[in-house]
């Protein structure tokens, strides 16, 4: 791609910071095309907004240099956690015995895992999870419940397992049911994560599964985050917690989406 009709650089950066600061994050595909600048030129404004204090570079992109790092799970566990207590139930409550699972990675994973072994009826369920910790939590209803770890490399923080590798397990398999955790639930974007190998991972799930439950905590409606996940069309189930904005909920339910209050 040529940049001859591109935006004088000055003024395109200034525009890529707006649009950064709007929405914490931009990818650099994105700059590419929206301002119709070659993906060197992008990545090269990306540098120059990192340069000057706006931006940190991750993974296809930026985020704004205000936004919070990524937590370790630990941490987010105790964040809120009553709700995400209640949320884990109310997404546990919707798998029967007898089915398959694609669980991943998170402190609303973990809740889940906790529900599912406190669900002592529950047999013969098969759980897929890339989740180090999510596979541990269920290791206590073992062997009422399978569990297999998808491999792949390690992250740090979520303790999770993506690509390289990390795939190869979801591809080969079927799930009755994936239920997920996201960073951002939108009507426009749908469900979004802050981290793209999971994202990554997330989307494969999505296609391996006949039915898509998203676990998302007030905070997380309304948000969009940079890795896109899935849209609303492909999600069956949002379940989130009594404390959402009625808002956006009705707004979800006004595009389609089912939203359980837990």
């Amino acid at each position: 791609m040529t940049d001859a009709a591109a935006l004088p650089a000055e003024l395109r950066r200034s525009r890529i910071r707006e649009r950064l600061d709007q929405r914490g994050y931009i990818r650099a595909a994105d700059i590419a095309r929206d301002f119709s600048v070659s993906s060197v030129t992008a990545r090269a404004d990306l540098d120059a907004l990192v340069d000057a204090g706006a931006a940190r570079r991750v993974h296809g992109g930026a985020v704004s240099a205000s936004a919070a790092p990524e937590a370790p799970v630990e941490q987010t566990s105790q964040s809120g956690a009553e709700s995400k207590a209640a949320i884990g139930r109310r997404a546990a409550s919707l798998v029967d015995a007898g089915q398959s699972v694609f669980l991943d990675v998170g402190s609303t994973a973990l809740a889940v895992a906790e529900a599912l072994v406190d669900r002592t009826e529950l047999h013969d369920v098969v759980v897929v999870t890339n989740g180090l910790a999510t596979a541990l939590a269920l290791e206590p209803a073992l062997p009422r419940l399978s569990v297999y770890v998808t491999g792949g490399a390690l992250r740090p923080l979520q303790h999770s397992l993506v690509n390289p590798m990390g795939q190869q397990l979801i591809e080969t398999v079927h799930a009755d049911v994936a239920i997920l955790g996201c960073n951002g639930v939108d009507v426009g974007a749908g469900v979004t994560n802050v981290n793209l190998p999971e994202a990554e991972i997330k989307r494969a799930m999505v296609a391996a599964s006949d039915r898509v439950v998203i676990t998302a905590d007030a905070s997380k409606l309304g948000r969009v985050t940079m890795g896109h996940v899935a849209g609303l069309s492909q999600v069956d189930t949002i379940v989130t917690d009594a404390s959402a904005d009625p808002v956006l909920v009705a707004d979800l339910r006004a595009a389609g989406a089912a939203v359980l209050l837990a």
